[in-house]
């Protein structure tokens, strides 16, 4: 019960406030659907993307044995805010 309350609070934290959250946001302030339809839509795209990564994750984990994960999601992290930073500064 520990791992998967540490799972809960550890995604949840990572998913406060990024893009999928604004998106969400986003889509809500409009009003061109009721609230329940945004959040249905949201919620099951965040179960599929999930269901997705831990698939991947699965599959991958299985055959990476010897590559540590942990450090190339976190490369991706850092290569993915790179990209973020560069188009914010180039767009200007």
């Amino acid at each position: 019960m520990r791992e998967l309350v540490v799972m809960f609070f550890t995604i949840f934290v990572a998913e406060f406030g990024d893009k999928t959250q604004l998106a969400t946001l986003l889509f809500a302030s409009e009003r061109r659907v009721p609230a329940v339809f945004v959040f249905a839509a949201s919620a099951g795209a965040l179960v599929v993307g999930a269901g997705l990564a831990v698939l991947v994750g699965t599959t991958g984990g299985r055959f990476l044995h010897a590559v540590p994960l942990k450090l190339v999601a976190g490369a991706g992290f850092i290569a993915i805010g790179a990209w973020t930073l560069a188009e914010y500064f180039l767009a200007k």
